[in-house]
């Protein structure tokens, strides 16, 4: 596990500062606390910081071919790479390392060019020079768990794991990009391949950027769009899941470094530790955060589930004095990211890294097979038809004058969150509309003329409408999770896992998120993933016989924090300093007059509007660290 960098001039003979690169990878040292690498050659820097968790003694990178016109700097792990450097040594490529999975990777670039990325089992961050050519390659793994930004300035091209280590240079934008800004708060996290800096791009999952002669050029080398669906046997299907889900984390067990496991005691991570003991020959370490509300704390389901494998099992309890926790994780964050979540994700990651450097995790396993309420939210909405068109607005308006309560779920926000998706966002978003937390409406109240202005033209909602077009298969249920595993996965649930395990130095790793694991779930129909209003059935019928009914049919809670009940009180101090009038008027973005009343009436308890103020915390908190005063005052292009 690394953090990579590099920088490729647009004139080859211009040099490139060793000391230029090295400021870059710094940035990085908590990706990568082990040891540093770089090579600088006419016009091309490569750099990295490294956490060593295979080949120890060896595996320094940058890694070169035979004939040293073939570099790379990577990130991940690469599960596969022994079956290919016994394939590549029939070639007849001659390997300094046995045990180097980066190195693999450079032979098979040499051997077979840009196809070799369909070739790797694993997950990955990449920067290829290839000196025959005079041409960067740069890639993602297929789900998107290792990332990789880039900016093209007029002198040269940059790429980087975070934004930060693009950020000492000066060349580099501060500027806001308005839509970003716009996706951020709709979603509380910023779609591929934007960011909120104009000119700073994100590579999408299962991406391959090729820069040469100051041209770039990116395009897809990957599609779980493409996998055909087949008309599988209720049994087969099962069967074929559970041996792929159990290779898969026979895999990811290789490491030279002690390795443990996530455990909510969901059916997603539950699986993952079952399969990890069977054949172990010593109990697997398993680690959990609890709550003290206890409509939000889990750890009765963890503990049931490591007692039942004899794991080596830690808990932690998560805390609602979130402020230095907040200054630490904001500021570390590359943009502005408001899934609650990436707190217990912190602490779990750094109990867990007193002990291990590598974790596997059950993260994939609701966007491959239906684990999510907006499933089921869509499916109602599709059975009420024309009498929910007529009868939602009443329902909503009722839902409105309730209170809302302290509980995670209940009836009445369920109730509350059913009709507020149902009727502010547009139909064509399909179960999307239960997954954007600020409305068109709500947004003109809330954005300044200028913020508006520059709006005019974009849609928010554009990147859904294009991951749903995508999929042209004929399965409803298939092609929402397309959708989530593009979007939602991709962009919120990795960004979370990988920032936050990486600021401990943590590896961690996803097995549902193996190529032929999502490669078998999209041939698989919908009617096998949510059967009768039974959602994840394959996946509960694949692990029937290792796990007991009372995991398997456990209802989701999904993983969060009481963020609305902390903001009433714990955190009511830090909301109130930054979101004041008066940074909320200097910033210059939103209404300030708006912004103080949401605030009192959250305070007072007549609305939960956590989803809009916590995104505007970290929005202001991350800007004052990293953003230039937006100036909206030009009328935007057109």
């Amino acid at each position: 596990m690394c953090g990579i960098v590099g920088i490729v001039e647009r004139n080859l003979d211009r040099p490139v500062a060793a000391d230029e690169l090295a400021r870059m990878v710094r940035m990085l040292h908590h990706r990568g606390p082990d040891e540093e690498g770089s090579i600088t050659l006419p016009g091309v820097g490569l750099g990295m910081r490294r956490l060593a968790i295979v080949d120890l003694s060896g595996g320094q990178q940058p890694i070169l071919n035979e004939t040293g016109d073939i570099k790379i700097v990577a990130n991940g792990e690469i599960y596969n790479f022994r079956e290919l450097q016994r394939e590549l040594e029939g070639h007849g490529h001659r390997f300094h390392s046995r045990n180097s999975d980066i190195e693999v990777m450079v032979h098979a670039y040499e051997q077979w060019g840009e196809d070799f990325l369909v070739r790797l089992r694993g997950m990955f961050a990449l920067a290829i020079w290839d000196g025959r050519t005079k041409t960067l390659i740069a890639a993602r793994d297929r789900a998107g768990e290792k990332p990789l930004y880039w900016t093209q300035t007029p002198g040269r091209l940059l790429l980087a794991s975070e934004v930060k280590a693009l950020l000492v240079r000066p060349e580099v934008s501060r500027e806001l990009d308005p839509v970003g800004l716009d996706q951020f708060l709709t979603y509380e996290h910023i779609l591929a391949p934007r960011t909120l800096l104009k000119g700073v791009h994100k590579l999408p999952p299962a991406h391959v950027l090729r820069y040469r002669n100051g041209d770039v050029s990116v395009h897809r080398y990957w599609d779980a769009a493409d996998v055909e669906l087949q008309d599988w046997r209720d049994e087969d299907a099962a069967a074929a899941l559970r041996e792929s889900l159990g290779i898969a984390v026979e895999r990811q067990l290789m490491a030279d470094v002690p390795l443990g496991a996530f455990l909510s005691g969901g059916i997603d991570s539950s699986s993952i530790v079952a399969l990890m003991s069977q054949g172990a020959s010593q109990p697997v370490n398993t680690f959990s955060i609890g709550f003290s509300d206890g409509t939000y704390n889990e750890l009765p389901y963890a503990r049931e589930v490591a007692a039942l494998f004899k794991t080596h099992h830690r808990e932690r309890q998560a805390s609602p004095d979130l402020g230095e926790m907040f200054e630490r994780l904001i500021v570390h964050l590359d943009e502005p990211f408001a899934d609650v979540s990436l707190f217990p994700t912190f602490t779990v990651s750094e109990l867990a890294r007193e002990h291990v450097k590598v974790v596997l995790s059950g993260d994939g396993g609701d966007e491959l097979f239906g684990g999510y309420d907006a499933y089921q939210a869509q499916a109602l909405a599709a059975r009420l038809g024309w009498m929910g068109d007529a009868l939602m607005p009443a329902i909503a308006g009722v839902a409105s004058a309730l209170p809302p309560t302290e509980k995670k779920k209940g009836l009445v926000n369920k109730v509350k969150r059913f009709s507020t998706g149902a009727t502010t966002a547009p139909p064509d978003l399909g179960h999307y509309r239960w997954m954007v937390y600020l409305s068109a409406r709500d947004k003109a109240r809330l954005y300044r003329t200028g913020l508006r202005d520059a709006l005019a033209s974009s849609d928010v909602y554009a990147p859904v409408r294009d991951a749903l077009g995508r999929f042209s298969q004929d399965d409803v249920l298939n092609r929402q999770l397309y959708a989530d595993l593009s979007l939602y996965l991709a962009d919120d649930i990795l960004v979370k896992v990988d920032r936050m395990s990486m600021a401990t130095s943590l590896e961690t790793r996803a097995p549902f998120l193996d190529a032929d694991v999502m490669e078998l779930a999209f041939s698989m129909p919908g009617r096998l993933k949510i059967r009768n209003g039974e959602r994840k059935w394959i996946l509960k019928q694949a692990m029937s016989d290792v796990l007991p009914e009372s995991i398997r049919t456990r209802r989701k809670e999904g993983f969060s924090v009481p963020m609305k009940n902390w903001l009433r009180r714990e955190l009511q101090p830090l909301m109130r300093d930054l979101l004041s009038r008066a940074r909320v008027s200097q910033r210059g973005l939103f209404d300030p007059a708006v912004v103080e009343q949401l605030m009192n009436d959250h305070v007072d308890g007549r609305e939960n509007h956590a989803h809009t103020l916590f995104p505007l915390m970290v929005l202001e908190r991350w800007a004052s660290e990293y953003l230039q005063a937006p100036n909206f005052s030009s009328p935007p292009a057109r």
